[in-house]
């Protein structure tokens, strides 16, 4: 699959969505798919707290995050807890991205949000401190080996980067479409598809977000542009508006295997936002959750059931997502109190909620 998509995509980090149901912790460990993409989920808003935290670069935390999700595929939830995993990815990304930080400094953020205590209030020699030391070390032994030593990761923030500066849309899609991006990775989309095709499809989201429920649908904006019998335009001819609603999809030239990823991923966002507890925790989420999803052919069952499936008493929604002008609460893992960066990347990324380990 990742042959079609270029350099950039590693086929071996590519990963097709059949192989979730055969991943370690499902094999080896007997956990179920909804309960392994729940962890998986809580895992990164953890590993982004503690990214915030440390006041670490975005792309050290996007970094981290592929590497979260790369682990899982060689490792299960049930031999290395999330937090641990979070912890040695944050510590290798501080190392990888030239953004170094101690690791005694990456195990206070660590115990002071499990717990919940003050940073400055974790003594330099205490025994819990050591241990989380220890355990980060040996965890990232695993993360080497999983990993095979590949570092190189890209996002599909850089390739968003790239459309915001030719698409010249309004400051409403650019920061919707980064806050989708954002949540893509409390997905595994990160290892499913590259960043080119989850970025356009972030971005076609968010225009169609923008532009309301009367505007065209997800349909039309990715489907494949009709043949044409006429000549070819002339170079003095005006081009069309890039605020167009498939300026993406014609900017990257999209073939049709590509168009249909676009749909997937699509289809995979619109499911996990659905599965928000949008009634209580995500009201901001109910124009996101009731768009109509890509038509698909693709045989396959929901990776994320709608929230009214569910079961309320017997597990808690993971997080839903700040859309563009509202104010993100930090809960979600034990301790975490810091308060959200200002900056771009982050801080319109998520609105978690409070849960227990």
């Amino acid at each position: 699959m990742g042959a079609m998509y270029g350099p950039s995509s590693p086929p071996q980090w590519l990963f097709s969505i059949s192989a979730l149901q055969s991943t370690p912790s499902r094999t080896v460990s007997s956990i179920s798919q909804e309960k392994e993409l729940y962890d998986r989920a809580r895992g990164i808003e953890f590993l982004f707290r503690l990214g915030v935290s440390l006041q670490l670069p975005s792309s050290a935390m996007y970094t981290a995050a592929t590497w979260f999700h790369r682990f899982y595929m060689r490792y299960s939830l049930e031999d290395y807890h999330r937090q641990d995993v979070a912890a040695s990815c944050i510590f290798l990304a501080t190392k990888t991205e030239e953004c170094g930080r101690k690791l005694r400094d990456v195990a206070k953020v660590v115990r002071s949000k499990i717990s919940r205590v003050d940073v400055n209030d974790i003594p330099d020699d205490s025994k819990e401190l050591e241990e989380c030391q220890t355990a980060i070390l040996l965890t990232e032994e695993a993360l080497l080996e999983a990993l095979c030593f590949d570092f190189v990761v890209d996002s599909p923030h850089a390739e968003l980067v790239d459309l915001f500066d030719m698409g010249q849309e309004e400051l409403f899609v650019e920061d919707c479409a980064w806050t989708i991006a954002n949540d893509s990775y409390r997905t595994p989309l990160c290892i499913l598809y590259p960043p080119r095709i989850i970025a356009v499809a972030c971005y076609v989201l968010a225009q169609h977000l923008a532009e309301g429920p009367n505007s065209p649908p997800l349909d039309v904006r990715i489907a494949s542009p009709a043949p044409s019998a006429s000549l070819p335009t002339p170079p003095s001819h005006k081009a069309p508006s890039p605020r167009n609603s498939r300026f993406a999809i014609e900017h990257f030239g999209f073939n049709e295997m590509e168009l249909a990823s676009v749909a997937d991923v699509l289809r995979i966002i619109l499911e996990f936002y659905a599965a928000q507890d949008i009634h209580h925790a995500a009201e901001h989420l109910s124009a996101v959750a009731t768009i109509p999803p890509p038509k698909g052919t693709a045989n396959r069952d929901r990776l994320y059931q709608p929230i009214s499936h569910k079961v309320a008493a017997s597990q808690s929604t993971t997080n839903a997502s700040v859309m563009p002008g509202q104010t993100a609460h930090i809960a979600s893992e034990p301790g975490s109190s810091d308060t959200p960066s200002p900056s771009k990347p982050v801080s319109r990324g998520w609105r978690p909620i409070a849960e227990n380990t």
